[in-house]
């Protein structure tokens, strides 16, 4: 089985078994901290047993990356990593917000660059971003590219949770110059509907992201035809620690990065 169909599979896996429990009283409990920092619910801990027991289950020789359970090693001679955010937008699920995700992702080396598969499947109805390196990006089994044409409205990604004051000062003048803002709460679906063609530029720049809420992102994005760059606009690479924060900046074009960013302080 391709690496791709693994992670198609156990994304599925995970619907199948969330689909219900979101917006309900057993999505949330206090499992304590997970490996990447925040606080596991229930839903997170459903969501990751049911890739590591799919993993386990066909014998798949790698080592995970979860937001949860940290590092697990499933192998003594592993073929690359899975890097799982089984969860993204943890607070909007527990809610029952409709816009949560599964992040799933596969690099055969300690670098993003080595990311080689990618899927992210909106877990409110199960639709599914995909792709495979040089192989281009899809949305359910239909191609998919980022915006090309000048939008009729520009909409602006734009992740200030937690941002400090200096950042909010930096940042305002895209929110005074007409600017369609958005953030929904799960920056890897929010990659996914930017890599659609839905979003003209996303970006955050906090330090905050973690590898694991951007990594399927990244190769969907980049196999949409998109710029993915990093603060200091060059082109976006990290290594896999947990330890790693990141800020990424994702345009259609370089024409729009640099109206963008001129306004930026």
């Amino acid at each position: 089985m391709e690496v791709i169909e693994i992670l198609r599979e156990a994304s599925n896996r995970i619907y199948e078994n969330v689909k219900d429990l979101a917006g309900t009283e057993h999505a949330a409990g206090d499992f304590g901290r997970g490996a990447g920092g925040d606080i596991s619910r229930n839903i997170d801990i459903v969501a990751e047993k049911t890739v590591l027991d799919y993993l386990k289950e066909i014998n798949f020789e790698c080592v995970v990356l979860g937001e949860e359970c940290g590092r697990v090693e499933l192998s003594n001679n592993p073929k690359g990593y899975i890097i799982m955010d089984a969860i993204d937008g943890s607070a909007n699920a527990v809610r029952g917000v409709p816009f949560f995700c599964s992040s799933l992702a596969f690099a055969t080396e300690n670098k993003l660059s080595s990311i080689t598969d990618s899927v992210i499947t909106d877990l409110s109805n199960g639709e599914m971003y995909w792709a495979s390196k040089n192989k281009g990006s899809f949305f359910n089994e239909e191609p998919i590219k980022v915006h090309s044409s000048d939008p009729i409205y520009k909409i602006v990604g734009i992740n200030i949770s937690g941002a400090t004051a200096d950042l909010i000062k930096r940042l305002q003048p895209i929110f005074e110059n007409h600017n369609h803002t958005r953030h929904f709460g799960a920056n890897a679906l929010e990659m996914a509907l930017f890599a659609r063609g839905l979003m003209d530029i996303f970006i955050d720049l906090r330090d905050k992201i973690r590898i694991q809420d951007i990594a399927a992102g990244y190769l969907i994005v980049k196999e949409a035809g998109g710029l993915l760059l990093d603060a200091d606009l060059n082109p976006l690479d990290a290594d896999l620690s947990y330890d790693t924060r990141i800020s990424f900046i994702a345009a259609t074009n370089q024409k729009i990065l640099d109206e963008i960013m001129s306004q930026i302080k």
